[in-house]
């Protein structure tokens, strides 16, 4: 594969401005600042801002005013209005995740695959009065963390699996050994056997979290549905119930995106 950005004259600028848009986007209203972004990014403080003031320009991020911290433009809203026609699938998705949340009571989710990593379109909350917060929506993890993005990764063919492992040694340091190629391969198969993933509190201690693939008409699973909840909700008893659960919504999702794409809406 050819790294564009060696290859496309400004290809490296662009890459950057862009991480750092979605670095911005991923905080939603909170916003971030300068140096935390420039953290983030890899970057100086002053490269970060030089990119950040030109992003500003464009629209496409703004700058609080008495917080000094960024957080998305209005350029954003009016490109994804245009872009929804095509990619939304969060239209489609909100009534079945509305009722994966009231069935089971714990909050759902939809989460879709961006390159290596899964971002969160839409968060429902369940009626059950304790709840983990470990996701929302904007809120991006490498593929093969959080459940959603372990559900889509057990479901790739082989080679863009083995491919993804060898771009990223740094998943278990980063978040901890169960995430090492070994472990997170063990984590794989059991997903792939049970069909749905789980997250033991892998992420945040006590926080459990499981996810079922959502496919595309060519079977590529390009979108997830997924559930967090306190552990003692997770419990061996009730798990197996929530998995249906989850199958049976991820599936009633997989035959919507297909109806819809073949111009036929259910």
């Amino acid at each position: 594969m050819v790294d564009t950005r060696r290859s496309v004259p400004g290809a490296q600028a662009i890459a950057r401005a862009a991480h750092l848009l979605r670095l911005v986007t991923a905080a939603g209203d909170t916003g971030r600042g300068v140096q935390e972004l420039a953290r983030d990014a890899g970057l100086s403080r002053s490269t970060a801002h030089r990119l950040l003031s030109a992003l500003r320009a464009e629209g496409l991020v703004d700058q609080d005013e008495h917080t000094a911290r960024w957080m998305p433009g209005p350029e954003l809203f009016l490109m994804g209005s245009v872009a929804a026609a095509r990619y939304d699938v969060a239209g489609l998705a909100r009534d079945i995740v509305r009722s994966l949340a009231v069935t089971t009571e714990e909050s759902a989710f939809l989460s879709v695959r961006r390159g290596d990593e899964t971002v969160c379109l839409l968060r429902e909350e369940g009626s059950f009065p304790i709840r983990s917060f470990v996701l929302a929506e904007g809120v991006r993890f490498p593929l093969g963390v959080a459940s959603a993005g372990l559900a889509i990764l057990s479901f790739l063919p082989d080679d863009d699996l083995e491919a993804y492992l060898s771009r990223h040694p740094e998943l278990g340091e980063r978040w901890g050994r169960a995430h090492d190629a070994e472990p997170l391969r063990a984590r794989l198969a059991e997903t792939r056997d049970r069909g749905y993933a789980v997250n033991p509190g892998l992420i945040v201690e006590g926080s459990w979290g499981m996810g079922a693939a959502v496919f595309d008409p060519a079977g590529r699973p390009e979108w997830a549905l997924s559930l967090t909840g306190v552990a003692f909700r997770f419990n061996a008893d009730r798990l197996p119930a929530l998995g249906r659960l989850l199958l049976a919504h991820a599936h009633q999702l997989t035959t919507r995106i297909a109806a819809t794409r073949r111009g036929h809406v259910r």
